[in-house]
């Protein structure tokens, strides 16, 4: 499961008439920690934004994201499931975050909607909110080799070296005088 991280970064612009401006932004960065958030923010907003200061991190509770192509307005939707107590019998309502991207409130509730339409469970959409990300960083694995592929080679080469012991031990034992 995802990890995803509220981050809030300002900068100044100059504006035609001289002055500075300092603007403020949301990025939302799927990362292991805090300190990975920070890293990625400046590895991903390094080339657009040459000089920002992090103003914030704190993580976001999100179920799922849906992510369409044709929109960059992001949406914080409330969805409510409702499930039913084994034990007792009683209802309960699990409320989850989710956001998606679209041009309107409308559309974001579409979207919510069709991208749930296959849930066995009941549920209900009780909150759209507008956002102020700009842009999502999902976690995207390295290309690199990593410790775990390295171990699993050496294992491989070791396992290819077992059959031949075994059989030099089976040899050595039936060349080996039985004791009667």
């Amino acid at each position: 499961m995802a990890l995803w991280f509220s981050c809030k970064v300002k900068y100044a612009i100059q504006q035609e008439n001289g002055k500075q401006l300092m603007k403020s932004e949301q990025y939302l960065v799927d990362a292991l920690s805090f300190t990975e958030a920070e890293a990625r923010l400046y590895t991903e907003l390094g080339s657009t934004i040459p000089e920002f200061m992090l103003a914030s991190v704190s993580k976001m509770n999100l179920a799922d994201i849906f992510h369409y192509d044709d929109a960059e307005t992001w949406y914080k939707c409330k969805v409510v499931y409702v499930s039913v107590d084994e034990k007792t019998g009683k209802e309960k309502k699990v409320p989850n975050v989710m956001l998606v991207n679209a041009h309107s409130v409308k559309e974001a509730h579409e979207r919510i909607e069709e991208s749930l339409s296959t849930m066995i469970v009941p549920f209900e959409i009780t909150d759209i909110n507008l956002t102020a990300i700009i842009e999502i960083f999902p976690y995207v694995a390295d290309e690199k080799p990593t410790v775990q592929s390295k171990i699993t080679e050496e294992d491989e080469g070791l396992k290819a070296s077992i059959p031949s012991a075994v059989s030099a031990f089976e040899n050595e034992a039936t060349q080996a005088p039985e004791n009667s």
